[in-house]
């Protein structure tokens, strides 16, 4: 590299400029483009532009270059390239504009002209979050909560913090968004000893690194395991003797279950027994087991399972009740009853975020189905919450729904979650599918419906309707008051389901189950074959 010596002072290397800038285009939105003709002229002979083009409303010129067009009408790029002899393109687009961003990717690339992305400086200044997808033009970072148009209900810290200090804290499922989320709400309120319990290796090696990172100065145990292993789950509770179990552990794709019961009536129902069970003998004060609005009037499998494992829950609760000695206080049973929660691993945004970034469609199942949410935060923080209302001296086990708002419908979640991205929804028909798009169009995604699908009801309830539930001192969550349980004999469930698990073909599990669910859907052929 070249060398000059400055008078008085040690030779420097100096860069020499480039003898002629490159021509270069300008895209960007009306405030980007004046934005980088600034930086540009810091700069000097890194590129000349030549033209802009400006997502305004007439592609007028900008900041000292001719207008070219609106950034939507991307024909000008060829005529840019051939005129102007412009072989690169500086590219300026808010992140929210990601999808129309890998519009123009693709368009520079088919005209030969080579992209440069420098991000908005009022992002850069303001630490927008980096995209996650797609390199520089990524899926921006939504605010799951405003998709929904629902305000969080607050944590009561200090009845929180009074259940949980001090004490020793085991938790099912810990991987998982809900468990995982839970961990973070429990090391909050300085437990003595947090037990993350997970039988996936990455999932638990990830929360447990994750967990130390933030709170280092909270003692941990990472315990890789299977609840539904009786014995051993027995053995390992009695060794941690947690005080509080939260068990978040569970299958939860209906249609997957639909097609594998036994694993469902495995994990869901004999996985809950055998902790519940293993907390009850281990002297824990509180078991809460997180449950699901598909539990009430289940049509599917996972449903059928999860109802099962309530009513196990609330006889255990009854049964040791019964089988505790004068003045000893058993273990405190109680479960949490919630919806859908948004960005959950393989949950309906991050499938749509996945399709989305191949280019669409976004897949519906049904326009007329309809879902509760909350966001994984607020679920994690109110199951919490309810740990702290569970009432010890009960007969009952307590119930409690989480307050989810009103059902949103599919559909209409699907429509804002692309105008959250910037681009606008098209609902796909038979005659539509294969209909282009205008060239001058504003950016689209199609949303295709794909029928509903076996096991899913198009209406989800959060309570049976003989059951009495009432309001909490807590907003957002009620609790059960009484009312009539179906009567099942949940022991002969258990031991008849636990039977038939084992070796049974897929439609004598299903018939099996039936037996104590009859509101669950007829069995039919797999829906995806099993391998």
């Amino acid at each position: 590299m070249p060398r000059a010596t400055i008078a008085g002072r040690s030779a420097v290397e100096v860069t020499p400029k480039p003898a002629a800038a490159e021509p270069a285009i300008l895209i960007g939105t009306p405030e980007t483009i004046p934005a980088l003709f600034r930086q540009l002229e810091a700069a000097p002979g890194l590129v000349a532009p030549v033209g802009c083009l400006a997502l305004g409303p007439d592609g007028s010129p900008l900041g000292g270059a001719p207008g070219l067009g609106r950034v939507d009408g991307l024909d000008a790029l060829a005529r840019a390239r051939d005129s102007l002899g412009a072989r690169v393109a500086v590219v300026s687009l808010p992140s929210s504009m990601w999808s129309l961003a890998r519009r123009v990717r693709a368009e520079l690339a088919r005209a030969g002209i080579a992209e440069r992305f420098v991000p908005p400086l009022a992002e850069l200044l303001t630490q927008a979050p980096a995209p996650t997808q797609g390199g520089a033009f990524g899926a921006p970072v939504l605010d799951y909560a405003a998709l929904i148009g629902r305000e969080p209900h607050a944590i009561d810290h200090e009845r929180v913090g009074g259940l949980i200090e001090g004490r020793r804290v085991l938790i099912t499922g810990a991987g998982g968004s809900i468990g995982s989320e839970l961990a973070r709400v429990v090391a909050r309120y300085r437990p003595s000893l947090i037990v993350l319990m997970e039988r996936s290796e990455n999932a638990l090696f990830e929360v447990d690194r994750r967990l130390g990172e933030r709170f280092r100065s909270v003692p941990r145990r990472a315990v890789l395991h299977d609840v539904a292993e009786a014995e051993s789950t027995r053995r390992l509770v009695a060794d941690l003797a947690p005080e509080i179990v939260f068990h978040a552990a569970a299958h939860k794709h209906v249609p997957l279950m639909e097609d594998h019961p036994a694993h469902a009536i495995t994990n869901n129902l004999l996985g809950t027994r055998a902790i519940a069970d293993a907390a009850a003998d281990a002297g824990a004060q509180r078991f809460v087991m997180v449950s699901t609005d598909k539990a009430v009037n289940p049509t599917s499998v996972m449903g059928a399972t999860k109802r099962l494992a309530e009513l196990y829950v609330a006889d255990l609760h009854a049964r040791v009740r019964r089988g505790a000695r004068r003045g000893a206080v058993p273990t405190c049973f109680s479960m949490v009853r919630f919806g859908n929660v948004l960005g959950s691993a393989c949950s309906v945004l991050t499938i749509w975020a996945a399709q989305l970034t191949e280019g669409g469609p976004l897949t519906v199942t049904d326009p007329r189905m309809t879902r509760y949410f909350m966001t994984i935060p607020e679920a994690a923080a109110l199951v919490a919450q309810a740990a702290a209302m569970s009432d010890p001296a009960s007969d009952r086990a307590g119930v409690f729904v989480l307050d989810m708002g009103r059902p949103v419908r599919i559909i209409d979640l699907a429509e804002r979650f692309l105008r959250a991205h910037g681009v606008e929804p098209r609902l796909l028909g038979d005659e539509a599918r294969e209909a282009p798009l205008a060239p001058d169009a504003l950016p689209a995604v199609g949303i295709r419906c794909t029928g509903i699908r076996p096991g899913e009801k198009l209406h989800e309830e959060l309570a049976y309707s003989t059951e009495d539930l009432a309001p909490t001192d807590h907003p957002g969550i009620m609790a059960w008051r009484g009312g009539s349980e179906t009567p099942i004999d949940i022991a002969d469930a258990v031991e008849r389901l636990s039977r038939v698990r084992s070796g049974a073909e897929r439609l004598a599990v299903l018939d099996a189950l039936r037996r104590y669910i009859p509101t669950l859907a007829a069995p039919i052929p797999c829906y995806r074959k099993a391998i």
